[in-house]
C-alpha cells in the first residue's frame, strides 16, 4: 500500500469519525488516546460495539505518527472492503435456496495467505468468509490484489468471536468442522453436501484450542510427505475442492 492511499484510508477527529459510522462506512479499526473519558468515550465504545468495530487505545504519541493536525484523540482506518454481518448474509443463502458453505479464519495473519486463501473461496462456491475482530490479516490493497478481486466478490463478516460465530451457525442447522493434523477423519470421508462451516486456523499453531474444542467433527487432509503440513492457503483450497467436487 502507497504512502498516499494510506493517507486516504484515515479519518480522524470526533465528529468525522461518528459521522462515518453512522453512516455505514466500513472501518477496519479504531485508534483511541489513552486517558479519553467522559460520554464521547462512552459513545464511540457503544457505536463500535453495535459494527464491530475493533477499538485500541494507544498513547497519544502513536496518534501523532498517523496525523500531524489535530485529531481529537482518535483516528479511523476505512477498510477497503464492505463487512457484512452474518446474522443477515445467512438467511439470503437459504432464500435462493442454496446449501450454506461458510469459511471462518482463526487468526490468518499474513496478507497473501488471507487473500490466495479468499480466492480459492470464491471459486469454490463459499458464501462467506469470517473473521474475529482481533487476529487476523488487515484487508487491504494487497489482500485483494492477492485474491484476484474475489474479496471484493465474497461477503467477509467480522464478528466478535468465532465461538460465537460458530453457536449461532449450528442453531441455523449448519455444522460446523475443522482442519486438524491430530484428527482420524479424512477429508474426502466426510459428506459436504450438506450445509457446513469449515474452520482454518492459523499458520503456525493451527486451529485455536477453544474453536477446536467447539467444532462438531475434526478431519485430516492426507499426506504421504515428511513435511510438517501444507501451507494454510493451498490445504484451505484442498478443502474446499472437495466440498466443490462433492456438491458438483
Amino acid at each position: 500500500m502507497t504512502k498516499n492511499s494510506i493517507k486516504k484510508s484515515i479519518i480522524y477527529g470526533r465528529h468525522p469519525i461518528v459521522d462515518a459510522i453512522n453512516s455505514g462506512s466500513s472501518i477496519d479499526k479504531i485508534l483511541l488516546q489513552k486517558g479519553i473519558r467522559g460520554e464521547f468515550e462512552k459513545e464511540i465504545r457503544h457505536l463500535s460495539k453495535s459494527n464491530n468495530i475493533p477499538v485500541q487505545v494507544v498513547p497519544k504519541e502513536r496518534l501523532s505518527k498517523f496525523v500531524k493536525g489535530n485529531h481529537q484523540g482518535i483516528v479511523g482506518f476505512l477498510s477497503s472492503i464492505k463487512y457484512y454481518k452474518l446474522e443477515d448474509v445467512l438467511p439470503m443463502i437459504y432464500e435462493k435456496s442454496e446449501t450454506p458453505l461458510i469459511l471462518l479464519l482463526d487468526g490468518i495473519t499474513d496478507i497473501r495467505n488471507f487473500g490466495a486463501i479468499a480466492r480459492s473461496a470464491e471459486i469454490c462456491g463459499v458464501h462467506a468468509i469470517v473473521i474475529a475482530q482481533k487476529g487476523n490479516a488487515q484487508i487491504n490493497e494487497e489482500a485483494i490484489k492477492t485474491s484476484a478481486g474475489a474479496l471484493t466478490r465474497i461477503p467477509v463478516c467480522r464478528e466478535k468471536s468465532l465461538i460465537g460465530s460458530m453457536e449461532y451457525l449450528e442453531l441455523s442447522g449448519i455444522q460446523t468442522y475443522a482442519s486438524d493434523l491430530n484428527a482420524s477423519k479424512k477429508v474426502f470421508e466426510l459428506d459436504w453436501t450438506q450445509p457446513a462451516a469449515v474452520i482454518i486456523g492459523s499458520e503456525g499453531d493451527g486451529v485455536s484450542f477453544p474453536v477446536l474444542k467447539k467444532v462438531n467433527q475434526n478431519f485430516i487432509i492426507p499426506q504421504v510427505g515428511t513435511t510438517d503440513s501444507f501451507n494454510v492457503s493451498v490445504a484451505t483450497g484442498i478443502i474446499l475442492y472437495e466440498v466443490l467436487r462433492q456438491r458438483l
